[in-house]
């Protein structure tokens, strides 16, 4: 009977385990997509932020300070001194709060970003730009997702306002 109730125990305490696991991957919300990777390369025209999902590619121009911050984060390499995202990145981890997922979408042949954060249970929506969501989605190791008419875009060569990418 001890071994039955040991038994028990540890099979509720693994299902406990794989629900926290299941919860703390985020599905993608309707009409999104999940981003597979993410790049930065220097074009001729400046940075640009390729996101890479289902075989399609969307381009994003950002500054170079938000390029440079986004490189770091996937490679590494961090700067001599914290650059804006590294800072918000530290202070947000300092106070427990985390990054979640961000979403990118396209309005008016703009790019918008959504910030979702969490802290001790409770979560809440931000506004930014996506160039700043995809930076603190990179240094907090988060989903990215976009709207899948973006991907659709991006599949029949369609760009976005003037993004002309000469790579």
């Amino acid at each position: 009977m001890r071994h039955l109730l040991t038994l028990l125990v540890l099979l509720v305490g693994c299902l406990g385990v794989g629900a926290a696991q299941i919860q703390a991957q985020p599905l993608p919300p309707s009409g999104q997509v999940k981003v597979d990777t993410v790049k930065v390369v220097w074009s001729e025209v400046g940075p640009v932020v390729l996101l890479a999902a289902r075989e399609s590619v969307i381009p994003i121009f950002v500054d170079p300070t938000v390029a440079g911050s986004i490189h770091g984060a996937l490679t590494g390499k961090k700067s001599p001194r914290p650059l804006s995202h590294d800072l918000m990145h530290t202070i947000l981890q300092a106070y427990g709060m985390t990054v979640v997922q961000v979403r990118i979408s396209l309005k008016e042949q703009v790019y918008y970003g959504e910030l979702t954060m969490a802290v001790a249970g409770h979560t809440q929506v931000f506004d930014c730009r996506s160039s700043d969501g995809i930076a603190l989605a990179i240094h907090f190791g988060t989903p990215i997702f976009v709207e899948e008419s973006l991907l659709d875009k991006a599949r029949k060569g369609e760009k976005p306002g003037d993004s002309h990418i000469v790579l």
